[in-house]
C-alpha cells in the first residue's frame, strides 16, 4: 500500500443528448469489464458483486421533484446521534448502468457499525435532465438535503463525510468544492452549501480533463465526459466549474484512494490529482492499494475496506 499524506500547512458542450445514439464509444456494463488486463490478479469483478444479496435501506425519499432526485437513508440501531456518510454511486455518469445498488454492500456494513448513510442518486447521461447542469445541481440538492434529514432523523451533521466511487468520486469531490465554483455562466452553487468534514474518493475521476486525455476509454471518455459537461454547447472552459482539479485549492480535507489493479480509473490518475491538490495547498491523504482493482473498493469483504473504514472513522471522529 502506498500512502502520501501532506497537510496544507507544510506546502503552502459536449454533443447534444439527441446525438448520444450516434456515439458508439459510450460505455456499457460490458465495456467496463471486457478484456480486463488484471482480471486474473484481483479477487472480484463487477458481476459477482452485483449478484450478492442486499439488505434494504430504512427509508427512500425524494430530495427534489425531478427525475432521479431521491436518496436512500440507512439508519443504525441505538440511541444518540449517528455519524453520517453521504454516499455517491458511480457508473460512468450513465443512466444505463446500475445506480444506488452499487453501494448497498457498503451501506449495510456501515449501518451495522453505527454509521448513518444517505445514499443518493441523480440524473445521468441518458436521463432527460442529466448532463450539465442537471447532474450537478441535483447532486448539490441531495447533499444539502441532509439538513432537512437531521430535523427528523438522528444524524450528526458535525460528524459527516461525503464518499463516492469512480464517477461518484468525481461528484462527491465536486460537491465538497462548491465554495470554489467560479463566477459567471450558469450557476451551480447553492447559496449555503453543506460542507462535510471531508471527502473520500474511491477510484474517483477527480480530474475530468486529465481523464479525457489519459483515461483508458472504459467509461467512453472523452465522449462521455464531453457529453456530461456539454463541452461543445458552452462558452469558456467547460472544466472550470465541473472538474475538481480545475477548482483547486478546494479548502476541504480529501482522501484519494486508488487501486493498483484498476483498469477503469488507473491509480496514476489519483496520484497525479493528489499531488496537484497538495501543491495547491489542500490537506490530502493519497492511498494506493496494491492488491485491489476497481470493484474491491466497494466490496466490504475485501481487505481494502478496512483501510477505507479507518479513513471514514478518522474524518467523522468527535
Amino acid at each position: 500500500m502506498r500512502t502520501l499524506f501532506l497537510p496544507a500547512t507544510l506546502l503552502l458542450a459536449a454533443c447534444s443528448p439527441e446525438a448520444l445514439s450516434d456515439m458508439a464509444d459510450l460505455p456499457t456494463v460490458e465495456t467496463l469489464t471486457a478484456n480486463d488486463p488484471y482480471a486474473a490478479e484481483r479477487p472480484i469483478g463487477w458481476q459477482p458483486l452485483l449478484e450478492r444479496e442486499r439488505e434494504p435501506a430504512d427509508h427512500r425519499m425524494p430530495y427534489g421533484e425531478g427525475e432521479e432526485q431521491y436518496g436512500e437513508l440507512w439508519l443504525p440501531e441505538g440511541a444518540g446521534l449517528h455519524p453520517l456518510v453521504i454516499m455517491v454511486h458511480g457508473g460512468c455518469w450513465q443512466a444505463s448502468i446500475p445506480g444506488t445498488i452499487l453501494q448497498d454492500q457498503l451501506n449495510a456494513d456501515l449501518r451495522q457499525r453505527g454509521f448513518a448513510v444517505w445514499n443518493i442518486t441523480y440524473p445521468r447521461v441518458g436521463h432527460e435532465t442529466g448532463t450539465y447542469p442537471g447532474t450537478f445541481t441535483s447532486v448539490a440538492m441531495a447533499v444539502d438535503h441532509v439538513r432537512a434529514l437531521a430535523e427528523t432523523y438522528p444524524i450528526d451533521l458535525d460528524r459527516s463525510v461525503i464518499m463516492g466511487h469512480s464517477a461518484g468520486g468525481h461528484l462527491a469531490l465536486w460537491a465538497g468544492a462548491r465554495t470554489q465554483l467560479p463566477d459567471g455562466g450558469e450557476s451551480l452553487a447553492s447559496q449555503d452549501p453543506f460542507l462535510p468534514g471531508g471527502v473520500i474518493t474511491l477510484a474517483g475521476i477527480n480530474d475530468l480533463q486529465r481523464y479525457n486525455a489519459e483515461g483508458p476509454g472504459r467509461c467512453g471518455e472523452p465522449a462521455t465526459v464531453n457529453t456530461l459537461i456539454r463541452a461543445d454547447a458552452r462558452t469558456g472552459d467547460p472544466f472550470a466549474d465541473t472538474s475538481p482539479a480545475a477548482m483547486l485549492p478546494l479548502g476541504i480535507e480529501q482522501v484519494i484512494i486508488s487501486a493498483e489493479l484498476d483498469p477503469i480509473v488507473p491509480a496514476s490518475l489519483g496520484q497525479a490529482y493528489a499531488q496537484d491538490a497538495i501543491t495547491a495547498g489542500d490537506t490530502v491523504r493519497e492511498i494506493t492499494l496494491d492488491d485491489a482493482g476497481h470493484f474491491e473498493l466497494i466490496d466490504p469483504t475485501a481487505p481494502a475496506w478496512a483501510v477505507i473504514l479507518a479513513e471514514i472513522a478518522r474524518l467523522t471522529a468527535e
